[in-house]
């Protein structure tokens, strides 16, 4: 077994202000490509697909736990998963629309966007919507769960 140590940096500051960035390869594109393939989709897709968004935001909130000094992390495979089989459910005759717009979006509404106010908190002088601990779960998302669709 592989065991890997983070070094956390430890800064003291008098009084931590955080700034709040936007990620642009976990959060911008993947909406944009949401956004796109939304926009081609038919309006009982898009709403099928807004219903596993909410699916996915739920599934990836109720296990994304704030990490100090580093923000939110999210296991890696949930949210491809909840997404997955949220598509399924909803549209198993097309379920790779449904699979990639729950996946991103749910995994950067439930994990970033539902614990924005608990980043203060976590002593980081800038957290990133769609970086660091979100990152791999918004990336994955999208793509696991339409090749878990695919199969």
């Amino acid at each position: 077994m592989v065991r890997s140590n983070y070094r956390i940096p430890q800064v003291e500051y008098g009084e931590t202000i955080t700034t709040v960035a936007v990620n642009v390869g976990g959060a911008l594109i993947p909406t944009a490509v949401s956004i796109y393939l939304l926009s081609r989709a038919s309006s009982s897709t898009v709403i099928l697909s807004l219903v596993g968004v909410l699916t996915v935001a739920l599934v990836t909130h109720a296990v994304a736990r704030p990490v100090k000094g580093v923000g939110i992390a999210t296991p890696a495979f949930i949210p491809p998963i909840a997404a997955a089989v949220a598509a399924f459910i909803l549209l198993p005759t097309q379920p790779k629309t449904i699979a990639y717009v729950a996946g991103t979006l749910g995994t950067l509404i439930g994990a970033d966007l539902l614990n924005l106010r608990k980043i203060p908190k976590l002593g980081a002088p800038v957290a990133s919507i769609g970086g660091a601990g979100t990152f791999d779960g918004v990336f994955l998302s999208g793509i696991i769960a339409v090749l878990l669709v695919g199969l």
